[in-house]
């Protein structure tokens, strides 16, 4: 028999003189010769395995049906391991035999368990970072390495310019994520390359460095965000941020120079400016003042002038009425406005009097008198 074997040991190498001549169960072989051993008894082994399950089962089930009875129950067990919870601020993706069938939010879900079914939650709401350009050891700004290969790029104005930056994203389609594109951060990493290169091309050198970084920023975001879309990928394109905007290095000293003679080309102009804003209005304020007082002198002659005219032609028509009356009035009115000023002395000639006296100092008196009274009053 295959059984047995030279020296009378049996398939597990027990010969008649080890363990007392004993099989792997236990028992001395039957035979006398002590050398052979036997074969176990199969119909026995399932005897006893059938006697114990009818001893699990108290309704003293036969075989089939506790086979049965198992099999389902191993079954349940095996479907409650669907059951899977996604935590906050993660997506569930399930894949049927290995394919993306569907995306579930947070709580308690159910899916077909392995290995007909798979769920993969990965995070949503963390924010990745790329950095392009340069690459960080995280120990401070004198440790980073620069990329230039990455970095320098030709400006609109066929300039060279040296652009570090970062790119921050995060997953708004885990399915799309994980299925639609391979090596998401190298797609990112090169849609970036691609779109800040498109941009900065078409930017002069100035602007870049200066005012036109945030707009720089802004149209590259939006652009490499419609290439991820349309690669379906998934993801979601929070801010790419200029770290580092510089010419190269080799020429970054002679560019500090012309950047210093423009400030001071700046300064001067401002403050020729400033001079120009604070004379011109004021020359202007006197110019529009002398205008208004020549208009104003030119209406008050004009008015007077017309006055004049009309009292003029009224005293004509007066005199054409009554010429005696109008001759007399005229003249009373014209001494009026030449004696109302003079020095007035009068005589009276009557009693005697020869119309002369002698000389008095008139004047005088009636400026010390006037003086007198005025000193009176204070």
């Amino acid at each position: 028999m295959p059984w047995n074997s030279q020296g009378g040991g049996g398939p597990w190498g027990n010969g008649g003189g080890n363990n007392g001549g004993q099989n792997p169960w236990g028992k001395r072989p039957s035979g006398g010769n002590g050398g052979g051993g036997t074969p176990p008894d199969l119909d026995e082994m399932i005897r006893k395995g059938q006697e114990r399950l009818k001893r699990l089962f108290p309704g003293g089930g036969g075989g089939f049906k506790g086979i049965v009875l198992i099999g389902l129950a191993i079954v349940g067990i095996w479907l409650l391991t669907g059951f899977y919870r996604v935590q906050p601020g993660e997506q569930g993706v399930t894949l049927l035999f290995g394919k993306w069938v569907g995306t579930t939010g947070p709580g308690l879900n159910y899916f077909l368990p392995a290995p007909i079914g798979e769920v993969i939650t990965p995070n949503v709401e963390r924010t990745n970072q790329i950095e392009v350009g340069y690459r960080g050891s995280g120990m401070g700004e004198s440790s980073t390495r620069d990329v230039p290969e990455e970095s320098l790029m030709l400006t609109g104005d066929q300039n060279i310019i040296d652009i570090d930056y970062v790119v921050q994203w995060r997953i708004r389609d885990a399915g799309a994520y994980l299925f639609n594109i391979r090596d998401p951060e190298t797609t990112i990493k090169l849609a970036s390359e691609s779109a800040i290169r498109e941009v900065v091309g078409k930017t002069d050198l100035e602007a870049a460095l200066t005012v036109g970084r945030v707009e720089v920023e802004e149209q590259t975001r939006t652009l490499l965000q419609s290439i991820m879309d349309g690669y379906k990928s998934g993801i979601f394109i929070s801010e790419v941020k200029m770290q580092k905007v510089d010419p190269p290095k080799e020429v970054i000293d002679s560019f500090n120079d012309v950047q210093r003679a423009r400030q001071d080309r700046d300064r001067s102009r401002n403050e020729a400016l400033a001079y120009r804003n604070d004379i011109i209005p004021r020359a202007k304020g006197n110019a529009e003042r002398m205008i208004m007082e020549a208009r104003a002198y030119k209406d008050r002659v004009v008015k007077d002038a017309q006055g004049e005219a009309s009292r003029f032609d009224s005293v004509y028509n007066s005199y054409l009425t009554a010429k005696d009356v109008t001759k007399r009035r005229l003249y009373l009115e014209t001494m009026q406005e030449v004696l109302q000023s003079s020095t007035k002395v009068i005589l009276d000639q009557k009693d005697g009097g020869n119309g002369v006296v002698p000389y008095l100092p008139l004047p005088e008196i009636q400026k010390n008198t006037a003086s007198q009274n005025s000193g009176g009053d204070k």
